[in-house]
């Protein structure tokens, strides 16, 4: 990489940290380093929940995404202005002026301290799988980057992080976010503008190109629990995710928790209802366009550049017979894509798409025995999808929005890693070390314990990601873990908003809540795991009014 790009990245990335550290004040005490002292201006809070969502598995997981599947991913967020209305006039004036630290802390209030307990165990075991995964997208980076096998990777972007965040609290990370924000936006746009300018062909051309194998379909009316991405399964699936994930999930609620009032935490909220979908079809897009662009410049038979450089010295011969074979396909493919482009009529057009499609098919099968060649030599899957970009952003962009894009991704994953641990950090002093080993302590006292929880929760991400960044698609990966979880959790919630539940019927729900999700996962994997978020909420509530009775009083 040229020794520009390796100056922004690190000139940026040394200023986010000083700057995000000098921002921040009052960490000598818990109420300062987890909560702000409520003093962060709702802007401030808006994008860093945006920023959270925003991270390195958005710039690497949901263009790979746009890329082999096109803007269908989109629905996975057409729930969240739903929830986001709901979650205003809800839980974010209730759990704003309660005066928690972290929204399971009510639960006891509500219930008993062993459904406290239960729901932030969950939660604990969610988001520490989560932070692993978003650790895992600035690794497969580094891994393409530099070769470096990909549990260094992790390890230099975990370290830093984990130190980072021991330090400034919760302050530095929401300051840090803003930063990544802007950043992110600017790198976007920058890729959007250079592969316009650098298409061969018209946007209008790239376009039709892109419609022709499915990318720009965006909307799917037909309600089938085995499919991922429809319209149903984000208006319902989506509002359910959206309303646990934002509402109970601490990551997120300890945001909206730092604003300075009820109003700016409504307002830091409704942020992402407006921006987050225009926002996430700008990422698919440039997805797409990066497919597009492939069709006229020959990519490599496989963006996994360890697993190719493997494959190359094991099997040389019969891979070189399958490049043979990629690259006079691949001429064929451009010679179609470029009749497409110039077809002058209805008839000629629909040729020239019909021989694209059966161009694309086969280059489609060669790939997939690349894959499965890499899968035999490795012992492990290629999950082409997460070095799909990083290989673009390395080969194809010009020097400095190279060293714009790595500086985004590492900063995004940084503050988003950040985000996640010091939440981790909070739920584990608060509802578990405070609640049951040590109530009476001073605030040095627990300041040292969160910065002791922070560096365990660091090191488990850090297991995590190496595992992630085998499993697919890393931004569905996460919402896989959530998903898991999610639901169940709500449902707790959802419970207690009623009068008929009591503690042993919420302690009782979550469980078969759980149990019925896990049954669903491994019993009948065909369902989708959106859906999983409603079944786990209904069948909490369900189970938790059944069994009934009434409020009851917390456990001491």
């Amino acid at each position: 990489m040229h020794w520009i790009n390796w100056l922004i990245v690190i000139v940026y990335l040394a200023y986010m940290i000083i700057d995000g550290i000098r921002k921040s004040k009052d960490t000598d005490t818990i109420e300062g380093y987890f909560l702000a002292s409520k003093s962060l201006p709702w802007w401030v809070v808006g994008l860093s929940v945006m920023a959270t969502q925003l991270s390195a598995i958005t710039m690497i997981g949901t263009t790979g995404q746009g890329a082999t599947e096109g803007l269908r991913f989109v629905q996975f967020y057409f729930g969240l202005p739903i929830a986001m209305v709901i979650l205003g006039v809800t839980l974010v004036p209730f759990l704003h002026g309660s005066g928690v630290y972290t929204a399971y802390e009510y639960l006891e209030r509500r219930f008993d301290a062993k459904t406290r307990s239960l729901t932030a165990f969950l939660f604990l075991l969610s988001r520490g799988m989560s932070a692993g995964t978003i650790m895992a997208a600035p690794g497969v980076v580094l891994s393409a980057i530099f070769g470096f096998p990909l549990v260094w990777s992790v390890a230099i972007i975990g370290i830093p992080t984990v130190i980072y965040t021991m330090i400034g609290g919760v302050q530095a990370v929401a300051w840090a976010d803003v930063k990544q924000m802007v950043l992110i936006v600017v790198a976007l746009v920058g890729i959007v503008a250079v592969l316009i300018f650098q298409m061969p062909v018209s946007p209008d051309d790239a376009l039709r190109i892109a419609g022709a194998t499915g990318r720009l379909k965006t909307f799917d009316f037909s309600f089938n629990l085995t499919e991922t991405y429809t319209f149903w399964s984000g208006i319902i699936g989506g509002t359910f995710l959206m309303l646990s994930y934002f509402g109970t999930d601490q990551s997120q609620v300890q945001r909206y928790l730092t604003a300075k009032s009820v109003d700016e935490a409504r307002s830091s909220l409704l942020m992402s209802a407006y921006w987050k979908i225009p926002l996430q079809a700008l990422v698919l897009l440039l997805g797409v366009g990066v497919f597009v662009y492939y069709q006229f410049v020959r990519p490599p038979l496989l963006f996994n550049p360890a697993h190719e450089m493997a494959v190359e010295a094991e099997r040389g011969a019969a891979y070189d017979a399958l490049q043979t074979r990629y690259e006079s396909t691949f001429t064929l493919r451009e010679g179609a894509a470029r009749s497409v482009a110039d077809a002058d009529d209805g008839a000629s057009e629909a040729a020239a798409m019909e021989a694209f499609v059966a161009r694309e098919a086969e280059i489609q099968v060669i790939r997939g025995e690349a894959l499965a060649m890499a899968e035999e030599v490795t012992g492990e899957s290629s999950r082409d999808v997460n070095y799909i970009i990083p290989r673009f952003v390395l080969s194809e962009l010009p020097i400095g929005l190279t060293g714009l894009f790595i500086a985004g991704v590492l900063a995004a994953a940084m503050s988003s890693i950040a985000a996640e641990l010091n939440s981790l950090a909070t739920t584990s002093v608060i509802d578990f070390y405070r609640r049951w080993w040590k109530p009476e302590a001073d605030d040095a006292h627990y300041l040292k314990v969160s910065k002791y929880a922070t560096g365990l929760w660091g090191a488990f991400a850090c297991v995590v990601a190496v595992y992630a960044a085998t499993l697919g698609s890393l931004i569905e990966v996460v919402n896989r873990f959530g998903s898991f979880f999610y639901g169940s959790i709500l449902g707790v919630f959802l419970l207690a908003m009623t009068s008929r539940a009591g503690g042993r019927g919420a302690f009782v729900g979550l469980l078969a809540g759980m149990g019925t999700v896990a049954a669903v996962t491994f019993g009948a994997p065909q369902v989708s795991f959106l859906w999983h978020n409603v079944i786990g909420a209904v069948t909490v509530v369900v189970v938790g009014m059944v069994i009934g009775g009434g409020p009851e009083a917390a456990e001491s």
